[in-house]
């Protein structure tokens, strides 16, 4: 008998959710023909991990992305719950997770590949919540902590989605948000 191959669902995740962000998050997906599950979004996400694993196998094509806000929350909130129980399914490749900057405290933070700018530039270190370069490699936010304790292939930081003083506005078509979504498709097996 043979075996059938199952495909697994391609997602990326993104560690914000509020009101502007899900606005980016949705226009960067549709620029680079990618999924989003709305419904993922809040501040807090609010939407339960099994209802957004649900959503994730429903959705009509690849990459989803999924949002996962915290809040601010120390600790493990709603958002790094999502996270953990999307990276436990074995039938879900998260293939790249978009770590937000925010100035919450009391956090781990979590090591990134790399960043990019609020000018739309790459650079081999971290960034702010208004996307400008620091030192380091670790990405202060309140939904990153959970990073540390799971395997994900790429981890891209940037600054808050929809704002980073203006230079990734609706105007401009959300430049950095879409540039790093689609960094993360350009750099797995997608292609």
């Amino acid at each position: 008998m043979d075996e059938q191959i199952v495909q697994k669902r391609k997602v990326i995740i993104v560690t914000d959710g509020d009101r502007v962000a899900r606005k980016a998050v949705e226009k960067a997906a549709a620029n680079v023909g990618a999924r989003c599950i709305s419904r993922s979004a809040g501040n807090p996400s609010h939407l339960p991990s099994d209802k957004v694993i649900e959503l994730i196998r429903q959705a009509k094509w690849d990459p989803v992305v999924v949002m996962a806000d915290d809040k601010g929350n120390v600790g493990e909130g709603c958002g790094e719950s999502i996270i953990r129980d999307v990276a436990k399914c074995p039938d879900i490749d998260i293939i790249g997770v978009i770590a937000v900057a925010s100035n919450s405290e009391g956090v781990i933070g979590a090591e990134v590949d790399f960043s990019i700018s609020k000018y739309g530039n790459i650079v081999p270190k971290t960034v702010d919540k208004c996307g400008n370069i620091h030192e380091g490699k670790t990405i202060y936010g309140d939904t990153v902590d959970v990073l540390n304790l799971i395997d994900i292939p790429l981890i891209i930081g940037i600054g808050d989605p929809g704002k980073m003083d203006g230079k990734d506005c609706g105007i401009r078509g959300y430049p950095v948000i879409t540039k790093a979504i689609q960094e993360i498709i350009n750099r797995s097996y997608l292609n």
